[in-house]
């Protein structure tokens, strides 16, 4: 585990980059945490996807997998890889602030 400042907070991550504690993360917090991932620019997309993601995650107490993804936020499994080419549901959890959804390699 680490200690990062994102949006000048101080946050732990685990060792593959999730939050350790969900509660820290805010939505001021998604630019930073994109552009680690490597995406510059964030669409309106982009929000739909991490917004569902954190929204699973308080209501199930998990992230959906892509597949889950693809089908019920609203945005396909083709454009989810578009938006997140390293890995739509693990990539999306990592931006929204929750745990590795169970799948993800």
């Amino acid at each position: 585990m680490s200690t990062n400042t994102i949006a000048n907070v101080d946050v732990e991550l685990n060792d593959e980059g999730f939050f350790v504690d969900p509660g820290q993360w805010t939505e001021e917090m998604v630019p930073e945490l994109a552009g680690r991932e490597g995406i510059e620019e964030l669409s309106e997309a982009h929000w739909q996807v991490v917004r569902f993601m954190r929204a699973e995650y308080v209501a199930k107490g998990t992230g959906p997998t892509v597949r889950v993804l693809g089908k019920t936020s609203g945005v396909s499994i083709k454009e989810l890889y578009q938006l997140f080419p390293k890995g739509p549901a693990k990539t999306a959890a990592k931006i929204a602030g929750i745990p590795k959804p169970r799948g993800c390699i």
